[in-house]
């Protein structure tokens, strides 16, 4: 399927990215030379989506590993540790990012017996092998949500994990992407998604880009929507999944699923194995990033709340695993109850 937009690439030297805070008023491309800049990129949501950030996160590691200038393999390990921190510290919430990092350190463990230049490069390998996983997750999780989708479906879904959240084609907008070019009639309604408005920013950009008829709505208008039968399926992306199916997603896909709920409407999660962390039982060990309250005080640049107040801004909330019908993946669709059976 032709790629919407190459949200992320390797150019053999440097990470290549779409700046995705200066969408939808300017696609502009910039270059992450250095762990630092890979760092910032992901602080300040220039890079976004859970699948993105995990193999930005990965990349920036192996930039960081470039730079170390040790021949002592203790040192360079130790080094190598103390950067993956760092990157680590950057979001807590999206587990993509802390599966990259750890698979790249492992990989590091395996090789230690190599030259410190076999090192770096079986490194570089597992990145380039991560990139192309999730580009095979897209497509794999196009066509089972594809199935899904009937002619003529209008679908909810809630920020972005379109072509701009993944190295692919997405993972909650894949379906819908491959049903419109399967001659499917859809429509999408989009929530706006405050307060950065990846929804009206990105999702918008996004669709209207591929062709897909589109409409944007306010957060608060998507019970109304349910209510007037306007709404066929909800499909949301997602940044960590507890084993029993706790799942956390941008700050208000809670209040979708509730409404879904008493609409009787089917509310699905779209996201790679990479997203899963079968560490954690359920919902309530998942860490909620905490974002600075100029994002809920200011749009576009201009002050719309008083000065001097307090602030509640959570980046995620946990969708608890009982309103969710079942999660997309590039293993199958599954229930909530049969997600603890995919890690045998």
């Amino acid at each position: 399927m032709e790629q919407i937009i190459q949200t992320l690439s390797w150019k053999n030297g440097f990470l290549e990215i779409v700046d995705q805070s200066r969408l939808p008023l300017e696609e502009r491309h910039i270059k992450l030379f250095t762990v630092k800049q890979v760092y910032s990129a992901i602080k300040t949501l220039k890079i976004r989506g859970a699948p993105a950030i995990g193999l930005a996160a990965s990349f920036g590691l192996f930039l960081a590993a470039r730079q170390i200038k040790t021949k002592n393999k203790d040192q360079f390990f130790s080094l190598i540790q103390k950067n993956a921190t760092y990157l680590k510290s950057c979001r807590p919430t999206a587990y993509n990012l802390f599966y990259g990092i750890d698979r790249l350190i492992e990989v590091v463990k395996q090789n230690i017996h190599l030259s410190m230049e076999e090192i770096i490069m079986t490194m570089e390998k597992e990145c380039v092998k991560m990139f192309n996983e999730d580009l095979h997750s897209s497509v794999k999780i196009s066509e089972f949500g594809e199935k899904l989708i009937r002619d003529g479906m209008k679908i909810l879904t809630h920020c972005n994990a379109g072509a701009l959240a993944t190295s692919g084609i997405g993972t909650a907008l894949a379906p819908v992407y491959l049903a419109a070019k399967r001659n499917k009639t859809v429509e999408v309604f989009v929530d706006e998604t405050r307060p950065v408005l990846q929804g009206a920013r990105l999702t918008m950009w996004e669709l209207k880009k591929a062709g897909i008829k589109c409409t944007l709505i306010c957060d608060n208008m998507a019970g109304f929507l349910m209510q007037q039968k306007n709404i066929d399926i909800v499909i949301t992306g997602a940044d960590r999944i507890a084993r029993n199916g706790d799942t956390a997603n941008k700050i208000g896909t809670y209040s979708v699923a509730v409404l879904a709920r008493f609409h009787n409407i089917p509310f699905y999660v779209a996201a790679p194995m990479s997203t899963f962390d079968f560490s954690l039982s359920d919902g309530r060990g998942i860490p909620i990033e905490q974002r600075d309250k100029t994002e809920v005080e200011y749009i576009g640049g201009k002050r719309i709340a008083p000065a001097d107040i307090d602030v509640y801004n959570p980046a995620f909330d946990i969708t608890p695993a009982n309103l969710i019908t079942g999660f997309i993946t590039e293993k199958g669709i599954f229930r909530p109850d049969e997600i603890e059976n995919l890690t045998t």
